[in-house]
């Protein structure tokens, strides 16, 4: 028998961490939030990320239609390390005739878009 980790005992740690180990590290849109006027919106969207500095951050959050097609971008200029999770607004963004609700996806400088989209119903 080799020494060793008993693979029983690997199996029960793997199957403890259940898929987190695969969405560590990737940008997420955990709540948003819109204000309409006349189907133009100010989009305010709560990201969260483990920011470890300029290699390593949220470095921006997009609108898309629930077709997938870019609406609008809000850029992020710089790591929140101490801002977990952190809320950023983007005025101005027009939404199409037709549509009442949007996804929106964060990107991150390492993962790109890797989190889950998040579904924002539009106000009447």
């Amino acid at each position: 028998m080799r020494a060793g980790i008993p693979a029983i005992v690997i199996c029960a740690v793997l199957s403890s961490l259940g898929t987190a180990p695969l969405r560590a590290g990737e940008a997420e849109v955990v709540d948003a939030k819109a204000r309409c006027s006349q189907r133009v919106c100010t989009i305010s969207a709560t990201v969260r990320h483990d920011d470890t500095g300029w290699d390593h951050y949220a470095n921006h959050w997009r609108v898309l239609t629930p077709g997938g097609k870019e609406i609008a971008i809000r850029v992020l200029h710089h790591p929140h390390e101490n801002e977990q999770p952190f809320t950023r607004s983007l005025g101005q963004v027009r939404i199409p005739p037709g549509i009442d609700h949007v996804l929106i996806e964060a990107h991150d400088s390492v993962h790109d878009y890797g989190g889950r989209r998040f579904t924002l119903p539009l106000p009447e």
